[in-house]
């Protein structure tokens, strides 16, 4: 496909065009019978209802680069995408529509409601998975899984029954957190906490047969009612002699004895602790301890249940607000403190959490978790950064059995079926209708789902067909690596290690890379409430999806959060169209160009062809140590400093004398280089920015031997040998073009201006490296006349610069005029002095600096230093002239 670049670059349509010709043609499709050896990451599945966000777009694109450097590396590629069917977030959206028709999942029924689930899923769910594929993402699309689908059904089942049968899957009746709202139990990591101010309740209970009243503190008094015990610590010599005795419960008349518990702070309020164990984690335990009744006074909504006396019916806060007006009419509040408490949520609804006892499934993780720490310890699965084994280890170390039953309708449902003659449970891998212990046929299923995170602790495997073992499953599993947030490591990534390990008896995956934060420019979460949420999809289409990536990776340094702002991506969108404009420069001058009938080894390269060649090795070197060290943003700087200041800056304007000049030789020799550097530059720069240098390769001449660039070798070492001593005088000699160009920007001479140098150089051998270089001072410095030599006479009245082993003197005769510059010079000072004049004074004053904020202050602080530096290089530059006279 012959290609020819337009003026201007234009990433809308490019993207698009390219990216359906790699899907359709099956481009990124991966061949499970191939030779190669393999490598493989599975997506984090994003929820089907969710949409692109920062933090998508950032694990994405480092997903990609991975995927698209080793596919071009020779490995056969399976990177495996799909969406997640998120439980209670899309049963919550379909909820929502039916709310809108004044309808409710009650009065479909079960059936119909899940039908209408997939019905969702089919019209509106998945829209992220088109959003990833504008971004590029290079995901074997033809293999898209669904935590719902048939295939991965089936080994939910297969592993929830192969749990039950070792029996590391039991019920029990426990405390839970439970979402009032959403009517259904969640794990301690659905559960999100935030300070909140509230009140700290102080209350005076009537020890029974004493004259005195113990003090007990709660930030939620209308639990009182299921209070069961007070306790105290054995060793308080305060309550020694209450111990055993009983109170009178106030509200409800009832007699709850007094305990002692080693669990008990001394230090905390009175010293006595109110007991209440089916409102409370920690009194849960406090209440199997000493055999204490469980009172439930909440029904699934929250409100006030049978139990709650007067207050049956209300809800919790109601209840609360009527409980302490009844305790202060009878005298049993003894004070009320303002207090902050961390409040838990639901992830999903932000309700507040509720405490709630329930009999729910649960994994026994023990076991598991301690094969899933062996394999990190063994080194079998390696945690990058390093840093977050030990977070790992910590949780892995204190796990909790893993409370798996969730009382919604729209997930796995628990393969259970409960027998209603003799009460026993059959759990099956297929649907059953009688009962396997007495073959009574008067069964009924369990009603509750999997938690969402237990499918997904199948991913790496049954993805790839699990249980059955297929020839995928044979080729790339264990997976290579995983790409996540450090905000699911243990959510997800700590699951998948346990159930890989048990089911597999392999690790799921050789190294797991952690990412950090997408933040604003200031450093701050991204949040809607904030108002500084950055939408990736805006970005793209303002932008381009290839800018976007660029940015994104020249910023993923290991273990910093990303700052992101719009003048950032505007810069890598720079950084495409200098690519851009450099590849049309080469075209406009490969035109006569045949790739095939030249070879670098049989021409007789320059300095200028022997130093980029060189910068070109070295870069690939770099490039690919980087990346096999997840060092995203290094990749992206030595790719940006290549490209722009030694391909575009240096070998383009040095070979433009040649490319311009007579000699057919010399000018062949020269297109043969830039088009060869050029065209693995392309390479190189492909897995980040995939689009823009897919279209440019088509553009250069020559036939290409695959399909795509992403077929292509990605380039690893040099393309031929060069000579260290004639790079190292290429280098000297860029030091002198640097140093005249310095000086003719300090003197502010013009442009076109041609002027003399001469170049004073410490040894011959320096003399006769920039002898041999002197076209290329002459050219890109703009230099009439140029003398070289040892001890050379020096101008009377010159500008110095040292540049290494040489020195640059540039005679000032006629190429200014002092008492002109003088007074140019001496006006710039006195205008810059009014803006440092401005911001110190701005800057100084106590009341600005106190109520202004801080992005202001900062901005203000920047310009100020601006302007004194740019004061002081003015100054510096008058001193020279100054010397002159």
């Amino acid at each position: 496909m012959k290609i020819e670049l337009s003026k201007g670059y234009e990433p809308e349509k490019v993207e698009k065009k390219w990216f359906d010709v790699w899907e359709k043609r099956g481009d990124f499709h991966a061949d499970e019978k191939s030779l190669k050896p393999h490598y493989s990451i599975v997506i984090p599945p994003p929820n089907v209802t969710g949409v692109l966000h920062m933090g998508h777009a950032l694990n994405n694109t480092l997903q990609d680069i991975l995927c698209r450097w080793k596919r071009m590396s020779g490995y056969e590629v399976l990177w495996m995408p799909g969406t997640d069917h998120a439980g209670i977030a899309t049963q919550n959206v379909v909820e929502k529509q039916l709310a809108v028709e004044n309808k409710d999942r009650h009065e479909l029924g079960r059936e119909a409601f899940v039908e209408k689930v997939w019905t969702w899923r089919e019209e509106s769910g998945g829209q992220i998975i088109n959003q990833l594929k504008r971004l590029g993402a290079s995901c074997d699309w033809e293999r898209e899984r669904f935590t719902m689908d048939e295939g991965l059904s089936k080994a939910v089942r297969e592993v929830f029954v192969s749990l039950y049968d070792d029996g590391l899957i039991y019920r029990d009746n426990r405390l839970i957190n439970w979402c009032p709202r959403c009517h259904t139990a969640l794990s301690d990591l659905e559960v999100e906490h935030e300070d909140k101010q509230g009140s700290l309740w102080h209350l005076r209970y009537p020890v029974l047969g004493e004259d005195q009243f113990l003090v007990v503190a709660t930030t939620r008094p209308e639990t009182m009612l299921g209070d069961t015990a007070v306790a105290v610590h054995p060793d308080d010599e305060r309550y020694q002699h209450l111990i055993g005795k009983s109170i009178l419960l106030p509200l409800a008349n009832r007699e709850i004895p007094i305990i002692a518990d080693e669990y008990v702070d001394m230090e905390f309020g009175s010293g006595a602790v109110k007991i209440t164990p089916a409102h409370d984690f920690n009194d849960f335990e406090i209440g199997k301890r000493h055999n204490l009744e469980f009172i439930n006074v909440l029904d699934e909504s929250g409100m006030m249940n049978d139990n709650g006396g007067d207050y049956v019916g209300m809800a919790s806060r109601e209840a609360r607000e009527k409980v302490i007006a009844d305790l202060e009419s009878q005298g049993f509040v003894e004070k009320i403190d303002a207090y902050t408490n961390a409040v838990g949520e639901c992830y999903r609804c932000r309700t507040t959490i509720e405490p709630y006892m329930s009999k729910q499934w649960y994994v026994a993780v023990k076991s598991l978790a301690a094969e899933a720490i062996k394999a990190v310890e063994s080194g079998e699965t390696k945690i990058v950064p390093q840093q977050w084994e030990k977070t790992y280890y910590e949780w892995m170390y204190n796990i909790q059995d893993w409370c798996v039953s969730r009382q919604i309708w729209w997930g796995h449902r628990i393969p259970a079926w409960f027998c209603d003659e003799c009460g026993e449970i059959t759990v099956s891998r297929e649907d059953v209708s009688v009962c396997k212990h007495c073959g009574s046929v008067a069964i009924h299923q369990e009603t509750d789902v999997l938690d969402t995170w237990f499918s997904s602790a199948l991913w790496p495997f049954s993805t790839m067909g699990w249980p059955a073992q297929t020839e995928t499953l044979k080729k790339f599993y264990p997976t290579s690596c995983l790409v996540t947030g450090f905000d699911i490591l243990f959510f997800w990534v700590a699951r998948m290690m346990m159930m890989g390990t048990k089911f597999m008896h392999q690790v799921p995956f050789k190294e797991v890379y952690i990412h950090a934060l997408v933040r604003d420019a200031q450093g701050q979460k991204m949040s809607k409430s904030k108002g500084n949420v950055i939408d990736p999809l805006t970005i793209v289409d303002e932008y381009g999806a290839d800018a976007f990536r660029y940015t994104l990776c020249a910023f993923a340094a290991m273990g910093r959060d990303i700052k992101l702002s719009t003048e950032r991506i505007g810069g890598y969108r720079n950084f495409v169209n200098k690519l851009w404009n450099a590849s049309r420069f080469a075209l406009m001058n490969l035109e006569d160009f045949v790739p095939t009938e030249t070879n670098l080894t049989d021409l007789s390269l320059s300095q200028a062809d022997q130093w980029i060649l060189q910068r070109y090795a070295s870069a690939a070197e770099e490039v690919n140590k980087a990346l096999e060290d997840y060092k995203f943003n290094d990749a992206a700087g030595i790719l940006y400093s290549f490209t722009w200041h030694e391909f575009c800056d240096w070998y383009i304007e040095l070979s433009k004398e040649n490319l311009y000049g007579d000699n057919i030789e010399i000018r062949k020799c020269t297109q043969t280089v830039l088009y060869t550097v050029l065209e693995g530059l392309l390479r190189m720069l492909h897995p980040i920015l995939p689009f823009v240098t897919e279209e440019i390769w088509h553009a250069l001449p020559g036939e290409r031997k695959v399909d795509s660039i992403m077929q292509a070798t990605y380039p690893t070492t040099a393309l031929i040998a060069t000579d260290e001593m004639v790079v190292a005088n290429m280098e000297r000699i860029m030091e002198v073009i640097r140093a005249i160009r310095n000086v003719r920007g300090e003197l502010d001479v013009p442009p076109g201006k041609k002027i003399k140098v001469v170049v004073n150089c410490k040894t011959d051998s320096v003399e006769q490296a920039i002898l041999a270089g002197q076209n290329y001072i002459c050219s890109l410095a703009r230099v009439e006349e140029l003398v070289v030599g040892v001890a050379v006479e020096r101008p009377k009245q010159a500008s110095t610069q040292v540049a290494g082993e040489v020195e640059v003197l540039i005679p000032l005769a006629d190429l200014i005029n002092v008492t002109e510059e003088e007074a140019r010079l001496n006006k710039e000072i006195e205008k810059i002095q009014k803006d440092v004049s401005f911001f110190e004074k701005k800057l100084s004053n106590e009341k600005f600096v106190a109520n202004a904020p801080a992005q202001v202050l900062e901005k203000d602080r920047a310009k100020l230093a601006a302007a004194e530096k740019k004061r002081e290089i003015l100054q510096q530059s008058l001193e020279k002239i100054l010397d002159l006279r």
